[in-house]
């Protein structure tokens, strides 16, 4: 989150410090949770859930969705093996 790009410096600072209370759309709110959920509880996403997700949200299409699961696969992926590595941040990602 701290690479957010050409996202404004307020906007950027609410997503990093907490993604639930942002003001963003209620699309991107609800990927940030899903996000979230694969994330900390990989294992309790069930195919509920996707269906739920894909319900509450039809604009998001099969391709979209996929693409949202493995961004956040690989990120995590990678963190994980990072810190299995003991690999230390570089000083201007540890503000």
């Amino acid at each position: 989150m701290r690479a957010l790009g050409n996202v404004e410096d307020s906007l950027r600072n609410q997503l990093v410090k907490d993604f639930e209370s942002a003001d963003i759309s209620e699309i991107d709110q609800a990927i940030l949770n899903y996000a979230a959920k694969l994330t900390k509880e990989p294992a309790s996403i069930s195919g509920n859930d996707v269906s739920d997700f894909r319900a509450k949200h039809p604009e998001l299409t099969d391709h979209m969705l996929h693409d949202i699961v493995q961004v956040v696969s690989y990120f995590n992926y990678v963190n994980r093996l990072a810190d299995g590595l003991g690999v230390e941040l570089e000083e201007r990602f540890k503000k």
